[in-house]
């Protein structure tokens, strides 16, 4: 199964901020959202990604304002992204050996959608499913 068939399965939505946003505008939108993290674009490129864990880490736990930080302060800058044509083994890869939950799908230099762990096992979970259903019709034959 590719990165493709993921995003037809759930859709295309993508959910962004700027960077010079406060955090706490920023998890405004992640709430009315239900979304665990939110990608950050400025002048229409990727700059960056903001999760619960980063507010966690870098505002909670270090004592500091949300409403007086701005997302490119604690945002991840350094994000990793996959392709249309990724197949749901190497994102499963690349999540875990970089330990991340979400994954922007770009084309062209262009963010596209975004997928994250919970859709990569909901798709592990349909392949299985099937090839049970196909092993259960062969040996039921």
């Amino acid at each position: 199964m590719t990165v493709d068939q993921i995003l037809k399965a759930k859709g295309r939505n993508v959910y962004s901020i700027f960077s010079n946003l406060t955090v706490y505008d920023a998890l405004k939108v992640m709430g009315e959202k239900n979304i665990g993290a939110i990608l950050v674009i400025d002048d229409n490129k990727l700059k960056g990604i903001l999760s619960e864990r980063d507010y966690a880490r870098k505002i909670v736990l270090k004592d500091k304002s949300s409403k007086e930080t701005f997302v490119h302060e604690i945002m991840e800058s350094n994000v990793f992204t996959v392709k249309l044509s990724n197949n749901i083994e190497d994102c499963m890869e690349l999540m875990s050996e970089k330990r991340i939950r979400h994954l922007p799908v770009m084309e062209d230099g262009i963010v596209i959608g975004i997928i994250s762990i919970s859709d990569v096992v909901k798709a592990i979970i349909e392949i299985q499913k099937d090839t049970i259903n196909h092993l259960n019709s062969y040996i039921s034959q």
